[in-house]
């Protein structure tokens, strides 16, 4: 049965990188410091599956080579405490040939929700399905790859879903903030993400700054997002998973009805893990329908008394279910990640600063991690020459299909910078599909270039 959760936030939205990139309280998980190891005494292990006892067998499992584990400890101690959001340079052995920017488009998948929404007369079932559209992406972004960062001024396009238009660019490198339109004929999506964390040794807290706007659009509802932090574990020892314990508000910001949903901190051998349960309220905060279910798997709904019970002669329902996933996929995609990550939901005249034309994604999708490292260093060092440039210049870099707002969000973690998309993405593609010479995306001669100047190739070589 949900438990009724009373309290709300203000701000906040950018969850959707701060799963990506990965609470500290966790309940009763009982973690070991990595004993027996000289060097690496402390470090937190935490067995999602087991018990007190476990954490000394888990620490010698995972995805990481003793060496790489090593140096790779070697160079982050120093940064115990610190956000390290765009410290570090992290190997490409712990990727996944997928950009920040296109795990943001993983939340379409089940924009069907958002559809039935905008269609529904009820206030209170809209919330059901708005919340249940955002708990559907904890599904996809429970695996524990890490995405690539975004270069400046790098974009992802996706149609052919949905009737959905999708759009997303990186707007800012220091600090790194993205920013997404989505819109169809009941929908629009905004968001401005950018996230802080908190590096622990062999775990890292996120905290989601960032703002979200969804607009039902029949009645002009506009829904406002504040997701939980998120909690990476055992990134060094032990197999990497994520938590996401605490509390997940979405307001109707005309009448004032919310959806609270709190997602189950991960206890002793699993328990709790995945649940989330809470309420729909409305604007005098009198619990309407009660929601429960797992976040990797369905949720369900049933109207409810102002106790928070069940109402007589009704039954709980499901609302969403997670679909079918690819058996045996190395980096754990769904159906729709490749979906994502192919070219069959591109436009026609891709832009040359779209995610999937990056060498070193492609390479690594490929299963070349020497190439796919190489091409990553080669971009990095090629960014660097160009903010040593556009200093030299005295220019800024100004985002193509987003503007900065005057408008300062205020989020649990801190104030954030708003982005507003700037509605000339949409011109660009009436011209080109109103075009007499459309064609496609060459991808074997199409080079990867989000770049604000085209001579700075020379200097970074």
């Amino acid at each position: 049965m949900a438990q009724k959760q009373t309290s709300g936030g203000d701000g906040g939205g950018g969850f959707f990188t701060s799963i990506a990139w990965g609470l500290s309280n966790f309940g009763s998980v009982v973690s070991k410091s990595v004993n027996g190891l000289l060097g690496y005494e402390g470090l937190e292990v935490i067995n999602p599956e087991g018990g007190s006892g476990d954490a000394e067998s888990e620490a010698q499992k995972g995805r990481w080579k003793e060496e790489d584990r090593d140096n790779y400890w070697k160079m982050m101690q120093k940064y115990i405490g610190s956000d390290v959001t765009s410290m570090v340079t992290l190997p490409v052995l712990i990727f996944e040939p997928m950009t920040m920017l296109q795990r943001m488009a993983e939340l379409m998948e089940y924009s069907y929700l958002l559809d039935l929404a905008d269609q529904c007369n009820d206030p209170h079932m809209r919330l059901v399905y708005a919340a249940s559209w955002f708990i559907s992406l904890y599904y996809a972004y429970q695996r524990t790859w890490k995405p690539f960062n975004p270069i400046l001024g790098e974009t992802y396009e996706m149609i052919n879903h949905g009737g959905i238009t999708f759009i997303a660019e990186q707007v800012s490198h220091h600090p790194p903030m993205s920013a997404a339109h989505a819109e169809n004929d009941h929908f629009v999506y905004d968001i401005t993400s950018k996230v802080k964390t908190k590096f622990l040794g062999n775990s890292v807290e996120v905290y989601p700054l960032g703002r979200t706007r969804l607009t039902l659009k029949r009645d002009g509802v506009i829904l406002d997002l504040v997701p939980p932090q998120t909690k990476i574990n055992n990134l060094i020892f032990g197999r990497t998973w994520i938590d996401s314990p605490g509390e997940m508000i979405l307001t109707n910001l005309t009448t004032g009805d919310k959806v609270v949903l709190y997602f189950q901190p991960c206890g002793w051998f699993g328990a709790g893990r995945y649940e989330v349960d809470g309420y729909v309220y409305n604007g005098d905060e009198e619990p309407k329908i009660l929601m429960t279910g797992k976040w990797n798997e369905f949720m369900n709904f049933q109207p409810c008394d102002l106790e928070g019970e069940p109402l007589p002669g009704t039954k709980l329902e499901e609302v969403w279910r997670v679909a079918g996933a690819p058996e045996n996929d190395k980096f754990q995609y769904t159906h729709f990640g490749h979906k994502v990550n192919s070219f069959e939901t591109a436009p026609s005249k891709l832009l040359e600063s779209d995610s999937r034309l990056r060498p070193d994604r492609q390479a690594l999708e490929k299963g070349d991690l020497s190439k796919a490292a190489a091409e990553k260093s080669s971009l990095e060092e090629r960014q660097r020459a160009e903010k040593k440039m556009r200093e030299a210049k005295g220019d800024e870099h100004k985002p193509r299909w987003f503007d900065l707002s005057t408008e300062i969000s205020a989020t649990p973690w801190g104030d954030l910078e708003v982005y507003n998309y700037n509605g000339k993405y949409a011109q660009h593609r009436a011209a080109i599909d109103g075009s007499d010479n459309v064609g496609g995306v060459d991808i074997g001669s199409t080079a990867f270039n989000p770049w604000q100047y085209q001579d700075v190739a020379a200097a970074s070589e």
